[in-house]
């Protein structure tokens, strides 16, 4: 009797211990689920991101390649202007040396003809001149000047000639006389750019250029070795022009040179 009690107890105990069973399988399963979507909601989650990061930076950098296409349209079109320009100033330069040519042949056939004719320079200068073109008198000039600072010397010497030969009433010829000198002088004719400043000096005293003329001589001077004329000369640029920026030069050149008499 007591035996069949407890089989009937163990019968009864068994299928509630089985219910139970199953009921914990079912939780761990919707764990598992509930971890499974909160790991699929994260990865979701980080894939729209970079995704959204991706389209971002796929905007940035087609606005990066049309700013640069925009950039490479403007240098181009800079460079077309640039190119245009400087062809401009190559055929700018080429009708201005043709001019030139023209006029050097023009002023040296004015100094052929007074030669041929026999004619002193001082007869030349004293003949009636026709009326001078001013703006042809300062293109003439500055055609001179321009071959001077193109440190085309030898060039410069003949326009600035041919200049004093052409207008010689000009305001512009004490400075032409003095560029003439300095075209000498870079050619290394000392002596004759010497003999032109001292010119300048002696013709247009109260010249602005005067002072500058005598330093000049003086410096000729002493690369042609006549160092006792280069002293004399800046004595008297000291003594004439004493307030003169060239006499302070002149002064210091003097202590150089004659350090005695300083």
């Amino acid at each position: 009797m007591k035996r069949a009690t407890c089989l009937i107890c163990l019968a009864l105990f068994l299928p509630v211990h089985q219910s139970w069973a199953g009921m914990f399988d079912d939780d761990e399963a919707r764990r598992q689920i509930r971890e499974l979507r909160a790991e699929t909601t994260q990865s979701l989650d980080g894939l729209r991101q970079r995704v959204e990061t991706l389209a971002k930076n796929q905007l940035d950098f087609a606005n990066q390649l049309e700013a640069l296409r925009a950039d490479v349209a403007r240098l181009t079109g800079q460079v077309e202007v640039l190119t245009n320009s400087l062809e401009a100033a190559h055929k700018r330069q080429q009708d201005f040396y043709v001019d030139l040519d023209a006029r050097l042949r023009k002023l040296e056939s004015a100094a052929a003809a007074a030669t041929t004719a026999g004619a002193s320079p001082d007869a030349v200068a004293a003949a009636p001149q026709k009326p001078a073109d001013p703006q042809a008198e300062m293109r003439d000039y500055e055609a001179a000047l321009s071959l001077f600072r193109a440190s085309k010397y030898k060039e410069a010497q003949a326009a600035f000639e041919g200049f004093i030969a052409m207008y010689p009433k000009s305001s512009l010829l004490p400075n032409a006389t003095y560029w003439l000198g300095s075209s000498l002088y870079q050619q290394r004719q000392f002596e004759k750019a010497a003999e032109i400043y001292g010119k300048l000096a002696a013709g247009w005293p109260n010249d602005p250029k005067a002072p500058d003329a005598l330093l000049a001589r003086a410096n000729a001077q002493v690369e042609a070795k006549d160092v006792k004329g280069a002293i004399q000369t800046l004595e008297t640029l000291v003594q004439k022009y004493p307030t003169s920026p060239a006499a302070e030069n002149g002064r210091t050149r003097l202590k150089t040179l004659a350090p005695k008499k300083r």
